[in-house]
């Protein structure tokens, strides 16, 4: 029986023994923790939890796996969910987790939208949005750093990290031509390069 090692350093990208499939059980408790404490910024939150402390997926894994839900409709946690979950246990491990995430966001947000209809004008609920926003975005920033971090030895896929950061947030091209372009593009890199 393999025992989680300690979480190796995010800027380490060392091959450290991963955990133990997760149970059904389990899939539903770390999706659902991992939905009730994400609110903006799921996929930082899921980088630490599935990654560094649950160790259920190596650092390039999980990159990998972040790909392809980005590439998939709908939203990048809720197809990761559904991705692990049937990974390690079927449709019912992608049931369990996929739950597990909304849950609680879901009957949270339905509170707080009706708090937020009364209140929304109020300027303290005002700077309170725009902080958490904040948060959100410097927790963005913090993934993309980590996730990137598996291709920093690979200059050519580099290229094309910098190809689509500058095509979508300088440029401000559409996500879906840019994706339909650089995604072929990078299969092709890779393939090419043997990497």
């Amino acid at each position: 029986m393999r025992h989680a090692a300690p979480a190796p350093s995010p800027l380490d990208d060392t091959d450290a023994p991963l955990a133990d499939p997760p149970t059904r059980k389990q899939l539903f408790a770390g999706f659902f923790m991992l939905g009730v404490t994400a609110f903006g910024g799921a996929l930082p939150l899921a980088h630490r939890a599935l990654v560094e402390k649950r160790r259920w997926l190596s650092n390039a894994e999980f990159t990998d796996l972040l790909g392809l839900c980005q590439f998939l409709p709908g939203g990048n946690i809720i197809n990761m969910s559904v991705a692990i979950g049937m990974r390690f246990r079927g449709v019912s491990g992608a049931l369990a987790a996929l739950m597990g995430l909304i849950l609680a966001p879901s009957l949270i947000v339905i509170s707080l939208g009706a708090v937020y209809d009364r209140f929304q004008h109020d300027p303290h609920i005002q700077h309170f949005f725009a902080g958490l926003a904040a948060a959100a975005a410097g927790l963005l920033i913090s993934m993309a750093i980590k996730i990137t971090l598996p291709l920093r030895r690979k200059l050519p896929l580099m290229g094309i990290v910098v190809a689509g950061f500058v095509a979508i947030a300088i440029l401000r091209w559409p996500l879906l031509p840019t994706m339909l372009v650089l995604t072929p593009l990078s299969v092709l890199v890779t393939w090419k390069s043997g990497l």
